[in-house]
This record gives structure tokens, C-alpha cells and sequence, in this order.
């Protein structure tokens, strides 16, 4: 990928710019499914966290879990859950924006004061179109959208997924590209500036001459 390219999946709406990676280990917890969906969603984050060269863990010292997903039916079920509204403060007119829009996704970050990620909150309604998608598709996707702080239209127009040569769903070589060069310990864990892409860039060429 070209640093353009790079840089317009970190690049706000609104035009600024902002990457940030994981600092602590990551520790999940799910809410709402079944025990085989939990290990494909367990097996999509240690493949992803394997990726990164990153690293996971059974609890956050602080929090317990720091990465938590949930999924439901209908946002209205967000606000039954106990002391959710402490960690998504306007957790009502949230849910009211999310029906209103018809939203099926929603991800919700808190950050370190390094400006790295602290804690992810993932939401997911299973509309049709969620409920369609193969459950270690959906697991994998979802994943590696945490992994990084990405533009929220970072994969409006295509999915971070693709189809290898024997068929099978794979993330997209670019994009995890960027997600090892993010993880790059000479890289800080939060950039602002645009020209984080072309230090991105550099490191991605830099691994495809080893």
C-alpha cells in the first residue's frame, strides 16, 4: 500500500489523523454466546494478538477484562446490563442513536494517557446481515478491528477479509502489513501525525525486502 493509502485508514472524518495500538496485554471476556462461537472469537484474537507480536492474558490487573464483547438482539438489552453505563457514559442516548441509525456494530475505546489503547468495548447486534457472515469470519473481522485504532470508515467500502486461492477467509496481506509494522517497538503507541503512515510504509517495504 502506498502512505496515501495507509493514511486514509487512520484519517478521521473530520480530517485529523490518529493511530493507536494496544500497550497492556489484552484480556476478553464475551457476553452472549455459545461455547463454540467463544472459542472461534478466542481463536480470532490469539491470531490477531500473534500477528501483532503483541499479548494476551487471563485478567487485567485493574479491570479484570479490558476487551469486552457483547452480543444481542436488539440495543434496547445494552441498557439492562449491570454497571455498563459507568464505562459508556450517555449509554442511553447511545442506544438511542445506534436504533435510530439501524446500526448492527458499535466499538467503544478508552486510552492510556501514552495515548495507546486501554480498554476496548465491542457491540454487536446480530441483524440479518451480522447473523449471515460464518461465525470465525465474523470472529476474525471483528478482532482485527480492535487490534489498532482504525478510522471509523476504514472498511466502510472493503472488508479487512479476503478469500485465499484454496477458498478459505484470510485477512487482506496489506492490512496485516500494517498491523505488525503498528507493533513495530521502534513505532510509538499512539501517533497523531500523518507522517506515522509513512513510517508504516517504510517499515512494511523494509519486511517485504527481508
Amino acid at each position: 500500500m502506498t502512505p496515501q493509502q495507509i493514511e486514509a485508514l487512520f484519517t478521521r472524518p473530520d480530517g485529523s489523523y490518529l493511530c493507536a495500538r494496544w500497550e497492556r496485554p489484552v484480556a476478553p471476556v464475551v457476553f452472549g454466546v455459545d461455547d463454540a462461537t467463544l472459542s472461534l472469537l478466542k481463536g480470532a484474537c490469539e491470531a490477531v494478538i500473534a500477528l501483532a507480536g503483541h499479548r494476551m492474558a487471563a485478567t487485567d490487573a485493574e479491570t479484570g477484562a479490558n476487551l469486552m464483547v457483547f452480543f444481542l438482539r436488539d440495543w434496547a438489552e445494552l441498557l439492562d446490563v449491570p454497571d455498563l453505563g459507568r464505562l459508556v457514559p450517555g449509554l442511553a442516548a447511545l442506544v438511542a442513536r445506534l436504533r435510530a441509525a439501524d446500526a448492527n456494530q458499535y466499538r467503544a475505546f478508552r486510552f492510556e494517557k501514552s495515548g495507546a489503547i486501554r480498554a476496548a468495548m465491542v457491540f454487536l447486534r446480530m441483524d440479518e446481515a451480522l447473523s449471515a457472515m460464518p461465525a470465525d469470519n465474523l470472529s476474525l473481522d471483528q478482532m482485527i478491528r480492535i487490534i489498532l485504532l482504525w478510522s471509523e470508515t476504514a472498511f466502510r467500502d472493503r472488508s479487512p477479509l479476503a478469500l485465499s486461492r484454496d477458498g478459505a477467509t484470510v485477512l487482506r496481506p496489506e492490512i496485516a502489513g500494517i498491523v505488525r509494522a503498528a507493533y513495530d517497538p521502534a513505532m510509538p503507541p499512539a501517533a497523531t501525525d500523518p507522517s506515522h503512515a509513512l513510517r508504516l510504509a517504510a517499515r512494511i517495504a523494509a519486511a517485504g525486502r527481508a
